[in-house]
């Protein structure tokens, strides 16, 4: 992408241009992070973020974590104003909720910015399916046939190239990770998959509701959004496109206290049942060779197969997921398990990864 040559699109700590960044609706979970992400980025240099609740505020008076950081004790939170964000920067994170992502992301366009989405407004291809999952019309249905999903490890080549990108969420990529390639290499069946999801509070978001408070949360466990998470639609959607059919899932989500990370464990058919030991080996030597096809080269995937079981400790804080898989000999069915941290590898980290493909640099940049 053209980077701008003035003075504040140079890396000082390099000399390397480096791209100006802002960040819509910086003061929640997933915009915080984003500010923690691309304070430490060697080629990003966070130009604006906005924040009507902060306007006038440092980003070190707001987030005191990052006070060490020189740029945290000049950036001023704004009030959000699209000939502010176009004048100062090349691209525009988004972190708002639903519905209104859509009103920033069609201007901006316009201006010439490129634009990732951490909200849902264009992880669809469908209007109707908008409509259907979040009980209103779509806001800027043209965009969506422009909108590219922002799962790299999947649609690395088109990130590059988008205008536009719609980050995953972070139930739909701890699902999609390790079921696509099952799917494409015809392991699996599209039909009867099933999957249970454990997330921590914070993939809720910042906001003050009852059911969120802490005495409401601690020390308990339930499920929710049952039987239609608003999820669903855009796993169906992707699953469907790995398997050439129609999917249907059955998708359970569950509250769990921890402050961030998600387990999710998924019960799927083998396309050929194993009937023996031998066809069984045979089924476990092919998902791990079409694993390995997928994500030998991913930085941030952990393959580990029949040696480990995912664990929300190893991937908090990092933008990596892990996964594995057994075989029960009693059911027949595969095991899927993964983990990953829902703020970084479930929203910011990965938009970051898009980023770094949209202005070719090192795909790991800031955040390893």
């Amino acid at each position: 992408m053209h980077v701008r040559s003035d003075e504040t699109g140079v890396d000082p700590a390099g000399g390397a241009q480096s791209v100006r960044v802002g960040i819509v609706g910086a003061s929640g979970y997933s915009g915080e992070e984003l500010v923690r992400l691309l304070l430490g980025h060697p080629l990003a240099r966070l130009s604006v973020v906005t924040s009507r609740q902060y306007a006038g505020r440092t980003v070190a008076a707001v987030f005191p974590r990052f006070a060490g950081a020189p740029r945290a004790r000049e950036l001023v939170f704004s009030d959000p104003a699209v000939e502010g964000l176009a004048r100062d920067c090349e691209v525009v994170f988004l972190a708002l909720p639903h519905g209104v992502a859509a009103e920033f992301a069609a201007p901006l366009l316009e201006a010439g910015c490129r634009v990732i989405d951490l909200s849902a407004d264009f992880r669809l291809r469908s209007a109707e399916v908008y409509r259907e999952f979040y009980q209103h019309d779509h806001p800027a249905p043209g965009l969506l046939e422009d909108a590219v999903y922002g799962l790299p490890e999947v649609y690395r080549e088109a990130i590059v190239k988008a205008r536009l990108v719609a980050s995953p969420g972070c139930y739909p990529t701890s699902i999609l990770l390790p079921l696509i390639p099952l799917l494409r290499a015809g392991l699996v069946r599209p039909t009867g998959i099933i999957a249970n999801s454990l997330s921590g509070v914070s993939g809720a978001g910042r906001k003050a509701e009852i059911p969120l408070l802490f005495v409401e949360c601690n020390e308990s466990l339930r499920p929710y959004g049952v039987p239609k998470h608003r999820h669903l639609s855009e796993i169906e959607q992707e699953l469907s496109r790995a398997a050439g059919e129609a999917v249907t899932l059955q998708f359970t989500p569950h509250l769990v206290p921890v402050n961030r990370g998600i387990l999710t464990t998924l019960y799927v058919d083998p396309v050929r049942t194993p009937a023996d030991v031998t066809d069984g080996e045979a089924l476990l030597e092919a998902v791990a060779k079409a694993c390995d096809a997928a994500y030998g080269a991913s930085p941030f995937v952990r393959v580990l197969g029949g040696s480990g079981l995912p664990d929300t400790k190893n991937v908090v804080g990092t933008n990596c997921l892990e996964f594995a898989w057994r075989l029960d000999p009693r059911t027949r069915r595969l095991l899927v398990m993964s983990a990953e941290d829902n703020l970084v590898k479930g929203a910011s980290g990965q938009a970051v990864q898009s980023l770094n493909l949209m202005c070719g640099f090192p795909e790991t940049a800031g955040l390893v």
